[in-house]
């Protein structure tokens, strides 16, 4: 115990320290008695888990993100949708440069790789830890064969004194005597990681799940539902109680003993005689259940917000009206739009590595994309019907070198919301303008004076 300073003296550095020390303890115990906390994710509460930039309890939210993506509908449900759409009904790689093409389909269609299989494994993991640690194993032949490895395993990321972002190394253990190297470019590397992180705040190597924060909230709507489906249980439960005149302790034994060997079925009619002396009533709970769905409601409201999914998406009928659902569709699709981009970029920076070991250059001007499904499918007629009404009126401007063939590309890819690359200009000409006439317009018959038309009137 530590000595208290005199009065008026200044306490020492080492006394705060240790007033400060029994204060925390203090804090703590005062939690663990409290017999209502949200344990149901994180036993033992959320003391310290989200405490620091990097020093925060990873493997214990990456346990806990997978224990309720396992147990819990409304996790699998949200894992599932993420990648429904990111990933959709699959992808393919593409390149400009014929010789990386080549290379890239037998990659990406290697029976070893899987890739059309792995990517929505892949992105399932992204969203549940926020971290994609992929590892290369060089073949004889330059071709590499990609595995993930949970994140869980990983211990530590090694960077250069000077940047967060340059990753060094890859450490399984605290004492950093198994790990992984990362990719150096011209080294010849037989096992080497690369490592994509999502949500990365900024001074941490590790990224953050999308999952993460609705833990807590998946847990409080889990302990409510059960809560309300247990109060339910019990309010239909009940039990029969039998009073009589027994001589002996034994005589009423036996008797239960027999109404427990035959009880009495649900709905059939029990016929007593007086003389018994017996009286049967039952005794349920008085358990009042009162209309908690609004609570269910707005914690659902919580993990909607969360992920960014309107409340229609998780199964919750919020509002009854078209126009309701497709008000909340723009910033999720938004969303879920930069999402895709940020898993497509993940997957090219995967596919130059494979280039880079296998030695294939990619040309100047040449590049490396990914297709894959669009985010919504609603706004097709929109920007159909957009391109419909601006094409013409672009063409006749081009036509008439009011605007250049650059720009009128640029405008019409615009129309339909496409990214339009000036590498890829075609070969297009203007139609020639059609020369004014010299003919006179037709005359137009007045009715007053012109006698046929006075004859069809009669």
């Amino acid at each position: 115990m530590p000595t208290k300073p005199l009065q008026g003296a200044k306490p020492t550095r080492k006394q705060l320290e240790a007033q400060v020390s029994m204060l925390n303890d203090a804090l703590e115990a005062s939690l663990a008695l409290s017999p209502e906390r949200d344990n149901n994710f994180f036993t033992g509460g959320l003391s310290n888990l989200y405490e620091g930039r990097s020093s925060w309890d990873r493997k214990k939210i990456f346990a806990e993100s997978m224990r309720a993506w396992r147990v819990n509908p409304i996790a699998r449900r949200i894992v599932r949708l993420m990648t429904s759409f990111v990933v959709g009904k699959g992808l393919t790689i593409k390149s400009d440069d014929e010789t990386a093409q080549v290379f890239l389909t037998e990659w990406w269609s290697h029976p070893l790789n899987k890739f059309n299989r792995n990517v929505k494994r892949w992105k399932d993991e992204d969203t549940r830890t926020g971290n994609l640690f992929m590892l290369y194993n060089v073949q004889a032949d330059g071709m590499t064969i990609i595995r993930a490895v949970p994140a869980e395993q990983i211990e530590d990321i090694e960077t250069t004194e000077n940047d967060v972002e340059q990753e060094v190394a890859y450490w399984k253990d605290e004492t950093r005597t198994e790990g992984y190297d990362a990719f150096k470019d011209g080294a010849q590397q037989k096992t080497f990681m690369l490592h994509f992180a999502s949500n990365q705040p900024i001074g941490s190597p590790w990224g953050e799940a999308d999952l993460s924060p609705l833990l807590v909230w998946i847990g409080r709507f889990s302990s409510w539902l059960e809560d309300r489906v247990r109060l339910n249980r019990f309010r239909t439960a009940f039990m029969y109680v039998i009073r009589g005149s027994y001589a002996t302790e034994s005589e009423r034994a036996s008797r239960e003993k027999q109404i427990k060997a035959n009880p009495p079925q649900s709905g059939s009619v029990l016929v007593l005689n007086s003389n018994a002396g017996e009286e049967w009533s039952i005794l349920s709970a008085n358990l009042d259940s009162f209309d908690a769905s609004l609570d269910g409601q707005n914690i659902k409201k919580m993990i909607s917000a969360g992920i960014g999914f309107p409340m229609h998406w998780l199964s919750e009928p919020e509002g009854s009206t078209q126009t309701t659902a497709e008000a909340a569709g723009t910033p999720t699709f938004r969303t879920l739009e930069e999402t895709q981009n940020d898993f497509f970029d993940m997957l090219i920076t995967m596919a130059e590595t494979a280039l880079k070991v296998k030695s294939i250059p990619l040309p100047k001007g040449k590049t490396v994309w990914i297709e894959g499904p669009d985010i919504t499918e609603r706004d097709n007629a929109s920007l159909a019907l957009a391109l419909g009404r601006a094409y013409p009126n672009l063409a006749d401007m081009y036509d008439r070198e009011a605007i250049t063939a650059k720009e009128f590309m640029r405008l019409t890819y615009k129309m339909f919301a496409e990214v339009w690359s000036e590498k890829k200009v075609p070969t297009i000409k203007r139609k020639p303008l059609i020369k004014p006439t010299d003919q006179q317009p037709a005359a137009v018959a007045d009715p007053k004076t012109d006698p046929d038309d006075t004859k069809e009137q009669e």
